[in-house]
């Protein structure tokens, strides 16, 4: 049977969902060396032969084996390399665009097959990496915890999702795409679950937060139910304490008040659904707990500062804009 924290944390790693992600099999001879610029939110590298070191702009190298995955937290550029002191070749552009250095465009001279670039087929070091072109706002909170460079061992019962990409990731078949991504996400979310499961690894303190026998059940029922007029009174009757003491200990170990939680809760959920196809301002709102169009704006502009047009519009400039209806 699920714990608390478990049925909690499963909403936000739902919102790792890849859709049309980036991925890429690099067959590479040292010395080498990617700068990476595409802006992405979020990039997976795992090394199927050899070693690399990533270098964040703002932080140590990091080394990279066989049998680890590495999470890189966007949209800061960073470097991947076979030494930390290599300087960098190739610049990967958003798009994705490569060029040299002085800027010139490699096009498709790289090209080894299916989604396989590299100089040369006989490489001693193959890279998988896979890029998330849109994230969604529901895994923000899980997301704005990473490292800006995160990397974990596979566990034994999840290597084979690694093997699995590495066989897939060459295939053209239909729905591969499709097919990818899905692998893309579980191979993502066996590398979160580990992080935060994993003692003195840094996991925030939202989410220790949630072994808390009170915390722990005011969490479940936000995240069950987000939609449900829920009140600190309310919370607190069903979590048997009283409301001074929800909220104190919510506060205390969540970094914030729940009614405030609550609010950001309902706010992703709803940017997530202004994207949909079709949707209104209007249904998004009555889904995520607000009775009109109008209270959903005005929520909207009183947390982050725009309406949800607008954000629509800074955010998903190729999608189309929810009606205000």
């Amino acid at each position: 049977m699920p714990t608390l924290a478990d049925d909690t944390l499963a909403g936000l790693l739902d919102g790792p969902r890849a859709r049309g992600a980036f991925l890429l099999r690099s067959i590479l001879s040292p010395p080498w060396s990617m700068r990476i610029e595409d802006r992405a939110p979020l990039s997976l590298v795992t090394m199927a032969r050899g070693e690399a070191w990533v270098i964040p702009d703002d932080g140590r190298p990091v080394p990279l084996r066989p049998g680890e995955v590495a999470v890189m937290r966007g949209p800061t550029p960073y470097t991947i390399a076979d030494r930390p002191d290599t300087p960098p070749q190739v610049i990967v552009h958003p798009g994705p665009r490569c060029t040299t250095v002085d800027g010139r465009d490699i096009g498709d001279g790289k090209d080894l097959g299916v989604r396989t670039w590299g100089a040369d087929s006989s490489g001693e070091t193959i890279m998988l990496s896979g890029t998330y072109q849109l994230q969604r706002e529901i895994g923000q909170r899980l997301f704005d915890s990473l490292p800006p460079v995160l990397v974990r061992p596979v566990d034994a019962g999840d290597s084979a999702l690694v093997s699995l990409l590495e066989n897939e990731i060459v295939k053209a078949e239909p729905g591969q795409e499709l097919v990818l991504d899905r692998i893309l996400d579980l191979v993502l979310v066996s590398v979160l679950r580990s992080w935060l499961a994993s003692p003195g690894a840094g996991a925030p303190a939202w989410y220790r937060a949630q072994h808390d026998p009170v915390v722990g059940a005011a969490l479940r029922m936000l995240h069950d139910d987000p939609a449900h007029p829920w009140t600190v009174a309310s919370v607190a009757t069903r979590t048997g304490v009283s409301r001074a003491a929800l909220a104190r200990r919510f506060t205390a170990l969540v970094g914030e008040p729940p009614m405030a939680y609550l609010t950001s809760l309902r706010l992703a959920l709803a940017a997530d659904l202004l994207r949909e196809p079709a949707a209104t301002i209007g249904s998004v709102a009555r889904k995520v707990g607000y009775g009109s169009s109008f209270a959903l704006s005005a929520a909207f502009k009183r947390v982050r500062g725009m309406s949800p047009q607008d954000y629509l519009r800074h955010r998903v400039p190729t999608e189309s804009t929810a009606q205000a209806t």
